[in-house]
């Protein structure tokens, strides 16, 4: 599994490329675009130490890393599977479910995310996995 480390300089991307789905919005028109394409990890990348706004809970979590699997390559898969894993407040913790999710000063993403089982006492982590 390929790690992309916390910290550090990520890549220049403004953004998801257009028709991400749940991705950005026109902002001139206020419109979602729609998608062609499963997401990729590197449309995240722009993203990563940032704060997400998910739709319905009151903690924003920072997506903390981005975990790409190093399987071999199989002519059935046309993106390589990756996790998002995301931070959050130990208190309140968010439910497993489907989320509408802003980045701060970026687009918006609809993700299914799941808390899991977290070591640190002072936080809570979750997952979003793309298969």
């Amino acid at each position: 599994m390929l790690r992309i480390p916390l910290g550090g300089d990520h890549g220049d991307r403004p953004g998801l490329p257009a028709g991400m789905p749940g991705g950005p919005r026109n902002p001139e028109r206020g419109e979602r675009l729609t998608m062609t394409s499963s997401p990729q990890h590197e449309d995240f990348t722009p993203h990563l130490h940032k704060l997400f706004r998910f739709e319905g809970h009151h903690h924003p979590l920072r997506l903390a890393q981005i975990d790409v699997s190093d399987l071999p390559h199989s002519p059935e898969l046309t993106h390589k599977p990756f996790t998002l894993v995301f931070h959050g407040p130990r208190q309140g913790v968010m439910p497993e479910g489907f989320y509408a999710a802003e980045v701060e000063d970026g687009p918006r993403f609809d993700l299914y995310v799941i808390p899991i089982h977290t070591r640190a006492p002072d936080r809570q982590d979750y997952q979003a996995v793309f298969n």
